[in-house]
């Protein structure tokens, strides 16, 4: 099958690196920050009550005996008159994942019955999910909540009563999620009270070794900093360096100014130009300016804003496991400690964009002030929101500006790109895709979704040399990506073109993603066009076991039926088809089959 719309949106605009990587057994970690607030999650999804009387959500423990309920009061709805409709409310809205509603209306609920323990665990959840205030009053009702325990944590750093902000901390349990963020916060909590020796203590055990080698050596390298230990700091941010994969900005930031001052300047600069290339959106943010600062200052100035650095980044990990609501909170964590910190002001708006609260999205990022380092990347995330809003001609404007005042940068012709394309005009989006890839200094194998973007654009506009040789250029990039085979060889056959070569890279597609049903779908056409009916039956059926409702896989697996005698099964898929919302003129070319049949000369060889 060819790449559909959604394929493309997940590959451009491409991913920000802003705190991307992770430790080394990274996969363990993020299972068990998973989680985090999952009776939060959990609770609102399933509408069952997320706690007992007095209890928040919890951090869950892996592998903990069920927490005997604590009593409760009767259910909201025999509360007093004007409770349920509100309650009622909130919980829609929270189970629709909007924080905003879900809060006023929880909150509403709750100064007309103060008492109910499930109205105030639901409006408390709503109101840090939202940011407000309210939040810290409530946490104090709900002393077993560990939620509370962390944002009250937060409240007394900023206070400075460091040492109950301690005791907070030590009362999270060290499982379950809590092995990643318990340490990091506790050290935090002991440099804060002016005992860095004792913060990497702390950190020791976890920094030579083990799956949180990587990023507890980072938080040591930040303390060291701050107690102006530069040697300490240079080789703990040098061992945080190595541990983490994949480059990531937010990581280079920290490291340049720590090595810099530890009389390393040209390897933190190394480190931090390694950002400015390509056409990763967060390449726009790694220019001269941002290099400077990150030289130049630190980028963590205070234990505060340590604890807040550890709550976005583990916040950003889970939102890139498919978990928004609990980045949402944990960015909004962040923000009370550190306010206007623009990573997770990005990350609380991506999270909300996630769960389709675009204007919610955009009015976070209208609060990233414009000299932020972090400002243009807010900026194209705005455009992209404006273009989701249906306000294409805001979102475009903004993108010229942006433009030119990044005259090299490749990143807002792609978002041009995006724009356009999502407005039918593909013609213009691949011209727009063309001047981004004018402006790579050299393409590099990070760079293939870009040519797959114009590919694409320049095929829905018709010009199919374009995008064979934009799709040609991809692979050269990136040989193996299962995404580029499909694509390049589907089109083949949908063509009768180099079937036996477009047969083999279907082959590597497959072997690399056997569950990808679309990729299975492309084969077992292949084989179709090939004449091998056997194997085409086999491939297209399991392409419609595993996308049992797309309506081009069912409609070649009756194309294939028919052509091996099965003719009811046939008008089976081909029915089935039909009631799959077919591609515009598909539906006519179906029915005609219904009635007539396979016509003798489709298409095996």
């Amino acid at each position: 099958m060819k790449p559909s719309e959604a394929t493309l949106r997940s590959l451009l605009p491409h991913p920000p690196r802003a705190w991307g990587g992770s430790p080394r057994g990274g996969k363990r970690a993020l299972l068990l920050a998973a989680a985090l607030l999952a009776g939060c999650a959990a609770g609102e999804r399933s509408g069952a009550a997320s706690a007992g009387a007095g209890e928040g959500p919890a951090i869950v423990a892996e592998e903990a005996p069920a927490p005997v309920p604590a009593p409760r009061r009767a259910a909201p709805a025999l509360g007093p008159a004007g409770v349920f409709g509100p309650y009622l409310a909130g919980r829609l809205a929270a189970n629709e994942s909007d924080a905003g509603a879900a809060a006023e209306a929880l909150l509403t609920a709750l100064a007309a019955d103060p008492d109910e323990a499930e109205i105030l665990t639901r409006a408390f959840n709503a109101a840090v999910m939202d940011g407000r205030p309210e939040a810290v009053r409530l946490a104090r009702r709900l002393p077993e909540s560990q939620l509370a325990a962390l944002l009250l944590a937060g409240a007394d750093a900023q206070a400075g009563r460091w040492e109950r902000a301690e005791a907070r901390i030590r009362g999270l349990p060290r499982q379950g999620s809590a092995q990643i963020l318990q340490p990091l916060l506790l050290a935090w909590t002991q440099a804060g009270r002016g005992n860095a020796d004792t913060a990497l203590a702390t950190l020791k055990p976890f920094s030579e070794g083990g799956q949180l080698r990587g990023v507890a050596a980072l938080h040591g390298a930040m303390i060291a900093d701050l107690a102006n230990r530069p040697r300490e700091a240079e080789r703990l941010v040098r061992i945080a360096v190595a541990e983490t994969p994949e480059p990531n900005l937010r990581l280079a930031t920290i490291a340049a100014g720590i090595l810099a001052r530890a009389g390393r300047e040209a390897d933190g600069a190394r480190l931090f130009d390694a950002m400015s290339l390509g056409s990763d959106d967060i390449a726009l943010t790694a220019g001269p300016a941002a290099r400077r600062a990150a030289l130049s200052g630190r980028a963590v100035a205070s234990a505060t804003e340590g604890m807040a650095e550890a709550q976005v980044a583990l916040g950003a990990a889970l939102r890139g496991q498919g978990a928004p609501e609990l980045a949402l909170i944990l960015a909004r964590l962040s923000l009370r400690l550190r306010p206007g910190f623009a990573p997770a002001q990005i990350l609380a708006a991506e999270s909300m964009a996630d769960e389709r609260h675009v204007a919610a999205a955009l009015a976070v990022l209208e609060g990233v002030p414009e000299g932020d380092p972090m400002a243009p990347l807010a900026a194209l995330r705005r455009a992209g929101l404006l273009g989701r809003l249906d306000r294409g001609e805001e979102a475009a404007a903004l993108l010229r500006r942006l433009a030119e005042a990044y005259p090299a940068a490749p990143q807002p012709a792609i978002a041009m790109g995006d724009l356009l394309r999502r407005e039918g005009r593909p013609a213009e989006a691949a011209t727009a895709y063309g001047r981004a890839i004018a402006r790579l200094p050299q393409p590099g194998a990070a760079d293939w979704p870009l040519f797959h973007a114009r590919a694409v654009a320049r095929e829905r506009a018709g010009n199919w040399a374009g995008a064979e040789a934009d799709l040609r250029q991809a692979l050269a990039l990136s040989p193996e990506e299962p995404v580029l085979l499909n694509h390049l060889a589907y089109a083949w056959v949908e063509r009768g073109e180099r079937l036996d070569e477009a047969r083999g890279m279907l082959e590597r597609a497959a072997a690399a993603r056997p569950q990808d049903g679309h990729i299975a779908d492309s084969l077992g056409w292949a084989l179709f066009r090939l004449g091998d009916l056997r194997g085409a039956i086999d491939w297209l059926e399991k392409a419609a076991e595993l996308e049992s409702r797309n309506a081009v896989i069912n409609d070649h697996l009756g194309d294939a039926y028919w052509a091996a005698g099965r003719q009811a099964e046939a008008r089976f898929q081909w029915r089935r088809a039909l009631g799959l919302d077919p591609e515009p003129g598909e539906t006519g070319r179906i029915e005609a089959k219904m009635r007539d049949g396979l016509p003798s000369t489709t298409a095996m060889r």
